[in-house]
């Protein structure tokens, strides 16, 4: 299927219907497990608590393998973007990457508890499938412009974001009630012995977190090279090389007199590094400052994602009744409220306030700060959806729509430029101070600079 190039007469475009919509909206649906299970809420966690030597040093290692991923895609985006606007095919790069994301999470199995030898081949692992995500992700999202009018785009995105975490919700009831189980009872979250005679000592259970992750990519983005249209192909691949290096440094030239375009994507630079550190992080700093296991870790995600639902939901309604920069204003404030208190709280304190601590074996998140830890991470859960969906509703607001996807391969430019940098200074922090909470105060940082950088930007691009 292929759908027409987007042209000025954009009002007089026929849109497709609704199962081709419904079939995009599902790519986000495929892809968030590989965030849920792997990044955040399972394996991330699994690997800084019992492959690597310490939690401490594990989320150092995690973030320059982080670190290292998001350097590849940084270089790489713009290029591939222009190269697929100039040969106008989405799907065959979205198949491509996506087999990376397969190969990648698939051998994450490999991780086996307590074998530093498996540690290098796992952190390669899990960078190629990072790149094989973010990538697929840069070119599903050049498809938004084709598929609705240009005021619902909100609603198209935030309804992604949300679709998306609902996915992640299933993923970790179906890891947690069915297949990681605690070690010490042999029993999952749901009294079952795990399926399939996973394993629990050698947590089984949590490793095969990768493996799932790729067979549900595969099932779910189906629909989406069945049923959604994708551009005519345009040029062959060696004329697009040419063309599309060609408008990529046209494009940028132009940029310091589009002032909207680069004041944003300067702003969504430094706001997004934050929050995918924040992300990739969260579970690990739990691990260490709480001492959950999988479980809890788990079960802290399955809230976490509900509120994100309801966030994405929410928030696309929001963008296209507010605007997106609202949106995004206000999601980043919320952000910055939550990552502060956060750094204030402890086992046994919240706002330096001392709290009775959690008692051992006792039940789910009785203590007081892992109920305020839990409060606060379903605000980050709910704004970051939509901090998410309204940024690359903006993005399309403001760039060309002959170049969209170029302009996307931008957007994950400078959505991946410094990414490297937030992870790495977690880890360089955390490994010279041996202080998780030390390593994610300078997510403060990226916050509050991207919020004064966004202040400054038009949603029109009428002011370029």
């Amino acid at each position: 299927m292929t759908a027409t190039l987007p042209t000025a007469a954009d009002d007089a475009k026929t849109y497709p219907g609704r199962a081709a919509v419904i079939s995009w909206i599902f790519f986000d649906w495929a892809a968030q497990p590989y965030f849920t299970l792997i990044t955040t809420f399972v394996f991330a966690p699994y690997f800084a608590s019992f492959v690597a030597s310490d939690p401490a040093s594990g989320q150092a290692l995690w973030g320059f393998a982080t670190a290292a991923a998001g350097l590849a895609i940084a270089l790489l985006s713009p290029v591939l973007g222009a190269i697929a606007d100039a040969s106008g095919r989405r799907k065959p790069w979205i198949a491509g990457f996506g087999v990376l994301l397969v190969i990648g999470a698939s051998a994450m199995w490999i991780g086996k508890p307590g074998n530093p030898d498996v540690i290098p081949g796992l952190l390669l692992a899990y960078a190629i499938a990072s790149v094989g995500v973010e990538f697929a992700t840069v070119f599903n999202n050049a498809m938004m412009p084709t598929l609705v009018p240009p005021d619902r785009i909100g609603r198209l995105s935030g309804t992604g974001w949300a679709t998306g975490y609902v996915g992640g919700i299933l993923s970790l009831v179906l890891v947690l009630g069915f297949l990681a189980a605690n070690a010490e009872t042999g029993r999952t979250l749901f009294g079952f012995t795990p399926l399939f005679g996973l394993d629990p000592a050698t947590h089984e259970g949590d490793r095969i977190t990768g493996p799932l992750t790729g067979i549900w990519f595969i099932i779910f983005v189906a629909p989406m090279f069945l049923f959604t249209p994708d551009y005519p192909a345009r040029h062959r691949l060696r004329d697009a090389l040419g063309e599309g290096l060609r408008e990529l440094r046209r494009s940028l030239a132009s940029l310091p007199k589009q002032k909207s375009i680069a004041r944003f994507l300067l702003a969504n630079m430094i706001y997004t590094d934050g929050l995918v550190s924040l992300f990739a992080f969260g579970g690990i700093y739990a691990a260490g400052t709480f001492g959950w296991d999988t479980i809890r870790i788990g079960t802290f995600g399955i809230i976490l994602a509900i509120a994100g639902t309801f966030g994405g939901w929410l928030g696309g309604k929001l963008d296209d009744a507010l605007g997106p920069k609202r949106v995004i204003t206000g999601s980043l404030l919320i952000l910055l409220f939550a990552i502060v208190v956060i750094l204030t709280v402890n086992k046994d304190s919240i706002l330096f306030v001392p709290v009775a601590p959690p008692v051992p074996g006792g039940p789910l998140f009785a203590g007081a700060a892992e109920r305020a830890y839990i409060v606060l991470g379903c605000l980050i859960g709910a704004t970051g959806a939509p901090l998410q969906a309204a940024s690359r509703s903006l993005l399309i607001r403001l760039a060309p729509k002959d170049r969209i996807a170029q302009y996307f391969g931008l957007f994950a430019l400078t959505g991946k430029v410094t990414s490297f940098i937030g992870p790495l200074l977690i880890g360089a922090i955390t490994a010279a101070t041996a202080s998780q909470k030390a390593g994610m105060a300078v997510l403060v940082v990226f916050f509050v600079l991207g919020l004064v950088l966004l202040g400054k930007v038009r949603e029109r691009s009428a002011d370029v």
